[in-house]
């Protein structure tokens, strides 16, 4: 398994955040995480990474126990593309993909062929390689984005946490980068990553966690897990999920915006 969760809860001191979660995420699967804003995705994502270490419970990553890997050993096994990404130096696209491949190296080493052949093939890998010597903060946005995914690749862990990673892309490029990061899980890479959006989890996840008020609400088949009861009752909002080319496709449709058309 590359994560399995038992009973983890989490709290910022009074405030319970995490209630009690317990899943496993197979290797080579992409994970859609549903849930509206502050149910917890974020704080999730921050334990399963390390980054907030208060938590009860148990967490292990590729089989081994999170709270006795060391930072280095972490950045081995697992790697993170926040929600939001505010570049400060023009460096050039190959350098921010370079920085991820100094989880193997001493203390104040400096990279070497070897890992500048590493962000190559990360960059060629997600198609980009063209982009290697442009200015990072002169690329677009969905660029940047799948820049960010080349970079985790380079880190060479075998799974990605990804927070919201289209929030901020364009129609043509949010479909670039999940169609980018499902070929990814088809390479035997494990994806988590959040959205607000059930119709990217019908189209490209293989399973869907969806979270309420801190506690696992459901996760399984996108298909079985997606009802229209369960979105009206997730956003306060009712919902109809309808069924396109032969299933294939399915969608939710927010019933009262269509009756007032």
């Amino acid at each position: 398994m590359s994560i399995e969760v038992t009973n983890l809860s989490f709290s910022y001191g009074s405030r319970e955040i995490l209630r009690d979660l317990t899943f496993s995420i197979p290797d080579g699967t992409l994970v859609n995480v549903l849930g509206p804003n502050g149910v917890g995705k974020s704080t999730l994502f921050r334990c399963i990474l390390g980054l907030d270490p208060g938590y009860t419970g148990h967490i292990a990553v590729n089989g081994k126990d999170l709270r006795r890997l060391s930072i280095r050993e972490r950045a081995r096994e697992i790697s993170y593309i926040p929600q939001s990404h505010a570049p400060v130096y023009d460096y050039e696209v190959v350098d921010v993909v370079l920085m991820a491949t100094g989880n193997d190296l001493k203390m104040l080493a400096t990279p070497g062929p070897a890992q500048l052949e590493r962000a190559h093939e990360a960059l060629a890998r997600i198609g980009i390689e063209h982009l290697a010597h442009r200015t990072y903060t002169q690329i677009s946005g969905g660029e940047q984005q799948l820049v960010l995914i080349a970079r985790a690749l380079a880190q060479n862990a075998r799974t990605i946490i990804m927070d919201e990673p289209t929030s901020a892309l364009d129609y043509g490029n949010t479909m670039r980068v999940l169609s980018c990061v499902r070929q990814l899980a088809r390479e035997g890479l494990s994806i988590v990553q959040s959205t607000h959006n059930p119709d990217h989890a019908f189209l490209y996840s293989d399973a869907t966690m969806v979270l309420a008020e801190g506690r696992l609400a459901a996760f399984g088949n996108p298909h079985e897990v997606i009802t229209s009861k369960l979105i009206s009752e997730l956003y306060d909002l009712e919902v109809e999920v309808n069924s396109l080319y032969g299933d294939k496709v399915r969608v939710c449709v927010p019933v009262r915006e269509i009756e007032r058309s």
